[in-house]
């Protein structure tokens, strides 16, 4: 895997904070709802939105960032690495439960207001909802959390829409992210944004991602 300049480390703790108000510990955390929905597929949760134009296909040997996985962006989003260097002060804000930032990619040129963030974690035996729920256990700001198993080609995943509250927002915004396991290790695809309308208008992006996902 392919991680790139700390410097990009530094613009994912500003939006991250920005975004999210990640400092906050007192929002809209708890028990995360559970539907236990399965099925082949996830239903397209950005239905009625126009599909997403293709940019360039991330993860492969090349690309920004090298991942077990492939996947295309939408035009214009700008994928960049991020190295998080393990103990320093900025590693709490580039790990979250069982995986690591390694790769975001910036919505700003396409003319919205967020990140698309891959994560990526240690080879295990945990299952894709596992992972996921460690995920967003570890924000003490998720809760309204939705999980829904989907499969994308040979890979087999699990999907969560869930909520983030914090001091920094005047309501609570919608949150989206896929996992996956790979031999290299589980992978999570994350969408924020800086409300739940900036999220709403990413979302074609999003799916666009879950739709092409391919083992590198």
């Amino acid at each position: 895997m392919m991680r790139g300049s700390g410097r990009a480390l530094v613009s994912a703790v500003v939006a991250t904070v920005a975004l999210a108000g990640c400092s906050s510990s007192s929002g809209g955390g708890g028990t995360a709802a559970d539907t236990g929905k399965n099925g082949d597929s996830a239903p397209s949760k950005a239905a009625g939105s126009a599909a997403a134009e293709k940019g360039v296909t991330l993860g492969g040997p090349g690309s920004a960032c090298e991942l077990p996985v492939t996947f295309d962006l939408a035009a214009d989003w700008k994928p960049a690495a991020v190295e998080v260097e393990p103990g320093s002060d900025l590693a709490a804000l580039g790990e979250q439960g069982p995986v690591t930032m390694v790769c975001e990619v910036d919505a700003k040129p396409a003319g919205n207001i967020g990140y698309l963030r891959v994560w990526q974690g240690e080879p295990s035996d945990d299952a894709p909802r596992a992972v996921l729920e460690a995920f967003v256990t570890a924000d003490p700001n998720a809760g309204k959390a939705t999980y829904t198993d989907f499969r994308a080609g040979s890979l087999a995943g699990t999907e969560v829409d869930y909520t983030v509250d914090g001091e920094l927002l005047d309501e609570p915004k919608d949150e989206r992210a896929f996992a996956v396991t790979t031999p290299d290790g589980p992978v999570v695809v994350h969408l924020g944004g800086l409300d739940s309308q900036e999220h709403r208008e990413m979302l074609p992006a999003y799916e666009l991602a879950r739709r092409t996902l391919k083992l590198s």
